[in-house]
């Protein structure tokens, strides 16, 4: 399954998320518009790889913020990324209309959980990628199991890879 089927929750800025439920309650998908920026190109004048990785750390941020934010678990939520994959498709040129980061939760277990991304826009996937991230407890430097809240928020997004 791709990740533009189905329901789509959409956020404008990083700093804005709608996590309302589907009508139908199914899972959900999140959806960030990243804005290319000049600075973001190359010398080859494509969107350069390390910048690929800030797209995706934005819009996993808009992601968790509504469930884990500061106010949660201390500083940066009390997560830690453990690993981050990632397959290149094709370049990114400047533009002016914003790539769309798109992600799900494809597993969650008792003290980590996996988020696939895909960067797209309406002719094409430019990137998949995957990170696997770990709940963390700040004051302890340890790592911690998810909390009953933070397993709800991420099961709406669930949806197992095939």
């Amino acid at each position: 399954m791709s990740l533009s089927e189905g329901w789509i929750v959409v956020v404008q800025a990083a700093t804005q998320a709608d996590v309302s439920q589907t009508a139908s309650g199914g899972p959900r998908r999140h959806v960030f518009h990243a804005h290319v920026r000049f600075a973001d190109l190359d010398p080859l004048n494509h969107v350069n790889n390390v910048r690929m990785l800030t797209y995706l750390e934005d819009a996993r941020i808009a992601f968790l913020r509504p469930d884990f934010g500061p106010d949660r678990h201390g500083t940066l939520g009390g997560l830690v990324v453990a690993r981050h994959e990632v397959d290149y498709l094709k370049p990114i040129l400047m533009r002016h209309d914003p790539i769309r980061v798109e992600t799900r939760v494809t597993e969650v277990r008792n003290a980590s959980f996996r988020i696939a991304y895909e960067i797209c826009d309406d002719d094409g996937v430019y990137a998949r990628a995957v990170s696997v991230l770990v709940g963390y407890d700040t004051a302890d430097q340890s790592v911690r199991r998810l909390d009953a809240a933070e397993r709800a928020y991420l099961n709406g997004f669930l949806l197992p890879e095939v």
